[in-house]
């Protein structure tokens, strides 16, 4: 007997549940993240600074990634000429970090090469710690989103058991269903969030990695023609 009643109080909730979801308009997503209430807004502000930090920082690196082919073979001939000042000037018209890394070390010629080489690696750490800013707010941003959605989605959650106690034998499994589904909204809205800035953040790493290597290979070829003669005019 026990068991005929509990089937037929699950009867009834789901025929409940289907009448109510018959019944209910479907919401729009500006209606949906307006019923997800306050926790919606610092997640929406997460995913504008997102984006915004994802396009400067992509912006900023495609430019320091673009180096002309040409350029090490022009400094190289300058160098064997013995024209520095020429090199020098070829570094300063030219916007990127290996410019700035081959200029400091040509403005260390005649020291020690070790200095020579030290004073580039500083100068290229520098250029690296300049592409690198916003990054941690990028990941902060990533990992805090879905923190956030969870948030939310507890606080939702409260909520609705709140409602359940204060409705006592008057519960309806629709409101009850209606309360979970708008607690869920905000995690939802925190992994959409959270996912796509989690692979912007380690695509703008990547390309900071590939950058690095670019540099480091220039370092070594400017430190190599330091070994080759010179010829002075």
């Amino acid at each position: 007997m026990v068991l005929l009643f509990i089937q037929k109080d699950l009867v009834q909730a789901a025929d409940t549940l289907v009448s109510t979801a018959e019944n209910t308009e479907p919401l729009s997503y500006f209606d949906l993240a307006v019923k997800g209430g306050w926790v919606m807004i610092p997640i929406a502000f997460l995913s504008i600074v997102a984006v915004y930090i994802f396009i400067e920082r992509f912006v900023a690196i495609r430019n320091a990634s673009k180096i002309d082919v040409n350029f090490m073979n022009r400094i190289k001939d300058y160098i064997h000429d013995g024209k520095i000042e020429s090199a020098a000037t070829l570094c300063q018209s030219t916007n990127n970090p290996v410019a700035r890394m081959i200029e400091k070390g040509i403005n260390r010629l005649g020291r020690p090469l070790n200095d020579i080489n030290s004073a580039i690696q500083n100068i290229g750490q520098i250029e690296i710690y300049k592409l690198e800013k916003g990054l941690s707010m990028l990941g902060s941003c990533a990992a805090i989103s879905p923190m956030l959605g969870f948030f939310g989605t507890v606080l939702g959650m409260v909520k609705t058991f709140m409602d359940m106690s204060s409705a006592g034998s008057s519960l309806d499994v629709g409101i009850l269903s209606k309360g979970i589904y708008i607690a869920l909204i905000t995690t939802v809205a925190g992994l959409m969030v959270g996912i796509p800035t989690y692979f912007a953040y380690n695509y703008l790493v990547g390309r900071i990695e590939e950058l690095v290597n670019k540099l480091e290979g220039y370092t070594m070829e400017f430190m190599d023609l330091l070994h080759e003669p010179v010829k002075k005019n």
